[in-house]
């Protein structure tokens, strides 16, 4: 397992995996980073160079898409790889609810348990958890901090706005 560091603007990310392919995406913002990293990962600053490439890109509003290898590893749940896989087709500069999120499964009274699989997300941004707001239109729980998904939200609202006018 390998491990790099990617500076961004919303607070360093760890971003860790198999070879190239990416396992996991976290916030390391206000977390002991020591104590998040596993001992026996390796460090190495020439794994995800596509990953870092796209995350820069995103932040720069140049990418609404990513195009990674991906490796969930063993999901919890066959349940949890299905929202994640639904994560995925939220379009950049939109939202979706729980309930959206579990009505578009088929799985409609699984509105909660949409929220602990997005909790479990393990690679945030490009798996796009913090697309998924409360039916009410508020911002619940995330990762990263409440300021962080306002920070990504409205940094994509405000770029496909940008896009739509030009």
């Amino acid at each position: 397992m390998y491990y790099e560091i990617f500076s961004s603007p919303v607070g360093p990310l760890l971003l860790q995996g198999v070879d190239s392919k990416l396992r996991q995406l976290s916030f390391l913002k206000n977390r002991n980073t020591k104590s998040f990293i596993d001992p026996v990962w390796i460090r190495r600053t020439d794994c995800f160079a596509d990953v870092k490439i796209q995350l820069k890109e995103y932040f720069e509003g140049q990418r609404q898409e990513f195009d990674v290898e991906l490796d969930f590893g063993v999901p919890n749940t066959t349940f949890s790889a299905q929202v994640w896989r639904e994560l995925q087709q939220i379009p950049y500069g939109e939202t979706r609810s729980y309930r959206d999120v579990a009505n578009n499964i088929g799985r409609a009274k699984a509105f909660r348990a949409v929220g602990q699989a997005n909790h479990r997300n393990p690679i945030a941004i490009i798996v796009p958890c913090h697309r998924v707001i409360g039916s009410d239109g508020t911002l619940t729980g995330f990762g990263g901090g409440l300021d962080t998904k306002k920070y990504l939200l409205d940094m994509e609202s405000r770029i496909s706005q940008a896009k739509a006018i030009a």
